[in-house]
């Protein structure tokens, strides 16, 4: 056992008594002094020892009151060491008060301003001198087993930082230097680091010194900010993290919450999104669900079990969640016990949306108020294959629902919809342009149907993030179907927002297009994550082409164009300017989409299956015709001019 860890068991104790030798040092010192001066009228022996027990014990009672015994003095600051200027002042004001009518123990002003003052200070510098040698020690002598680090940022969180590092036993950082932008701050120190500018011979000056990581403790921290300084400090070969706050979560219940406490962490490749990640707080859309009964079909998927998480924390009157996978499902189910035990009242049933007689008997037994559609087969080249899934997944999944939703009186139906059924050139994606049909024909409904159309979402299942993030964790390569190929992004959390202040406006039919932001080059997004990585593109991990997949082409359209949308309260969310299909119309689409599954009923990938599909949805085009094009698009040109 060292000495610091001695110290730590028995902390207060020790402190106590090392504050008591140094008040007994003061007071014989002064009693010494004084009596040989003559500047303060000599007590005799007895008068020295009443006025100094008086003194002890109001100073330390004093200090108690105040707490000062209760902090940890590796981390003290101002405001500790303020508590013991306080509890001193306001002590020693009592023992002043105290001996001034006895002639005996009366020290005068002066010599009571000194045993004050003397005592203050010496147990100030006493810490100081803890916090120093404590420092010294835990570092194990300078940068030894240690990893160096620059700090970007050299405000109160880079402070903050540093002397958790400092002082942390067993931190494995050291930090070496600031970087600011502040004048007021460059060439100065914080916290006994010297602080440099930002400039570009900062990259040289990181690279000149042991520095291995770059933490980045910058509050208020943008998306677009990240990504520069993430371009700007890659460059010098070291890690870079950041130093923020973690999203916060609801605590279980019993449980102590989770506070502000702020984490070192890899950067994300949310992180480097063109646009801050948005988050809904709309006071009207979280009153619209509170109360309510809601049902989530495809509840274990990455959007369904995002929208159960939220919904969750706005107090339903019961949260349903349907999926055919039970493995999905049991995760969503034991995350929300977890967070909310006995407060959410939650069911999950086990099911497919294919299957009517199951679906009624769950609209039957629990009466929806709110239904979330976001079941649905999503993997655009496994459905150019298994195009008959999709259409009986997608499309006849889809008119069911809405069916036992109508039925049993359900006063809200929302779709969730692709980007890729805007002139789709896949199945999946005309398959999702079915199901916006047959929500929009139900205009003349009870039932307010609305569909929430938006492109890829950030992380989500079989999603391009968890791809490559294995790729590079197996050494590579990155593989991509082009290098061209540009994609929307959106986070799962934002989106699953978006689509529930959408639901609560939703009235009849709408189809509602939420702003996706600027398209991202996928090129672009696997070099980052290679970056994040604190790897090199290229040098480290390979990035291979593979070629276009089935069905896939090179952009996406572009979902908000203002001549063909209609505003909304919110300006991340439009509605789409569409003449819906009569209910007509869309049976006798369905009645053949069901014709040509009977007809090939036990064929691998028809092409028949896919050829009734067009015949459904006029706006589906080949990959191939819509790629030879895809230069000259918009979307194509906006990430060419950008990047």
């Amino acid at each position: 056992m060292d000495l610091f860890d001695f110290f730590k068991k028995r902390r207060k104790v020790l402190l106590f008594m090392i504050d008591s030798v140094i008040f007994a040092g003061i007071y014989v010192l002064f009693a010494l002094f004084h009596s040989i001066t003559g500047t303060v009228a000599a007590l005799d022996t007895i008068g020295y020892v009443l006025s100094g027990l008086l003194f002890y014990a109001c100073i330390f009672s004093s200090r108690l009151l105040f707490m000062v015994y209760f902090n940890v003095w590796r981390y003290a600051n101002t405001h500790a060491f303020l508590m013991v200027i306080l509890a001193d002042f306001f002590g020693g004001l009592l023992a002043v008060t105290i001996t001034a009518p006895f002639e005996a123990t009366n020290l005068g002003l002066q010599g009571s301003v000194g045993i004050i003052t003397g005592t203050a200070i010496m147990t100030i510098l006493s810490r100081l001198v803890y916090q120093q040698g404590y420092r010294y020690f835990h570092r194990g002598g300078p940068l030894r087993n240690k990893i160096g680090v620059a700090i970007v940022g050299a405000g109160t969180v880079g402070a903050l930082l540093a002397e958790e590092l400092t002082c942390n036993a067993h931190s494995h950082y050291y930090p070496l230097c600031f970087i600011d932008r502040s004048a007021d701050k460059i060439g100065n120190r914080v916290a006994g680091i010297k602080v440099y500018p930002e400039s570009e011979q900062t990259i040289e000056l990181i690279r000149s010194l042991p520095v291995a990581e770059i933490f980045i403790a910058v509050p208020s921290l943008t998306g677009e900010m990240a990504r520069e300084m993430h371009e700007f400090y890659s460059r010098t070969g070291c890690k870079v993290k950041l130093y923020d706050f973690p999203i916060k979560e609801e605590a279980a219940p019993g449980a102590a919450a989770a506070g502000d406490r702020r984490v070192l962490r890899q950067m994300r490749i949310e992180d480097l999104l063109f646009r801050d990640s948005l988050k809904v707080n709309d006071e009207a859309t979280k009153a619209f669900y509170a109360g309510k009964t809601v049902l989530v079909t495809g509840g274990g998927g990455s959007i369904g079990s995002e929208l159960c998480r939220q919904i969750a924390k706005l107090s339903p009157a019961r949260l349903i969640i349907f999926d055919i996978y039970e493995n999905n499902a049991y995760d969503i189910q034991q995350e929300l016990i977890r967070r909310h035990g006995d407060k959410l009242k939650l069911s999950v049933e086990i099911g497919s949306v294919r299957e009517r007689a199951r679906l009624e008997a769950v609209f039957a037994h629990y009466r929806p108020e709110i239904v979330f559609h976001a079941a649905a087969h999503k993997h655009v080249p496994l459905m150019e294959h298994s195009n008959q899934e999709a259409i009986k997944n997608n499309c006849l999944g889809t008119y069911n629902t809405a069916d036992m939703a109508e039925k049993y009186g359900a006063k809200k139906f929302i779709l969730i919809s692709t980007d890729k059924a805007v002139n789709p050139t896949n199945v999946m994606g005309a398959s999702k342009r079915v199901c916006e049909m047959i929500v929009q024909c139900r205009q003349d409904s009870e039932t307010a149907f609305a569909a929430v159309r938006f492109g890829n979402v950030l992380g989500s299942n079989g999603s391009v993030i968890p791809l490559f993030r294995r790729q590079i964790e197996a050494g590579g390569p990155i593989t991509i179907t082009d290098k061209r190929i540009i994609r929307y992004f959106m986070t799962i959390p934002e989106a699953s927002g978006l689509v529930m202040q959408a639901g609560a406006m939703a009235k009849h039919g709408e189809l509602f297009v939420l702003d996706m932001g600027k398209p991202v080059r996928i090129l672009d997004l696997a070099e980052n994550m290679v970056r994040l990585s604190g790897l090199v593109p290229y040098r480290d991990i390979d990035i291979v082409e593979t070629g276009l997949r089935p069905g896939e082409k090179l952009y996406e359209e572009l979902l908000i164009k203002t001549e063909t949308l209609d505003k909304t309260e919110n300006n991340m969310i439009f509605i789409e300017k569409d003449t819906p299909y009569t209910r007509e119309e869309v049976d006798a689409k369905l009645d053949i989409l069901r014709a040509a599954i009977e007809a090939h009923h036990g064929e691998i990938g028809a092409t028949a299956v896919t050829e009734a599909m067009k015949q459904v949805v006029p706006t589906f085009h080949s990959p191939e015709t819509v790629n030879k094009a895809a230069a000259k698009a918009a979307e194509m040109q906006m990430v060419s001019k950008d990047g």
